[in-house]
């Protein structure tokens, strides 16, 4: 048992170096996570790019790791937002949301308009001026 939880520790730092650059965190209900699954190899194929998907899937939350062969497939690649976009936008159709425990920030933040509708981030961005009217907490993680 402790050498099972060793490795399961150990993956995330040995897909990054084997070159999985761009991590997302993901989640569905449990029941959708081989559609998921099965979803992400059909968007690599797409896109051109590999996956490794792997981390809580007891709550549906899997770390998607992405890598693109003999490519740089960064963040600031632009080649990179059509399939994070494809990427999100199946997470939405399968029931989940784009951010499990590690929660919106730079990144997803491009990317919350995919999830939610306007009327649900303006009712954010409100409970957020009601609680940081002058907008200190974290400026600009979430909203700018």
């Amino acid at each position: 048992k402790a050498e099972l939880w060793k490795l399961r520790r150990r993956v995330a730092e040995a897909v990054k170096l084997d070159g999985y650059t761009i991590e997302e965190d993901t989640v569905v209900p449990r029941a959708e996570l081989p559609a998921l699954i099965r979803g992400v190899k059909e968007l690599g194929k797409e896109y051109n790019f590999k996956a490794v998907c792997y981390g809580h899937a007891g709550d549906g939350n899997l770390h998607i790791r992405i890598k693109k062969e003999g490519n740089i497939f960064s963040l600031n690649n632009p080649n990179v937002i059509p399939a994070l976009k494809a990427l999100f936008a199946l997470v939405k159709k399968l029931g989940g949301t784009i951010s499990g425990e590690h929660g919106i920030g730079l990144i997803q933040k491009e990317y919350m308009g995919i999830m939610f509708e306007e009327v649900q981030l303006e009712l954010m961005r409100g409970i957020k001026k009601t609680f940081d009217p002058n907008n200190i907490l974290n400026s600009g993680k979430i909203f700018d």
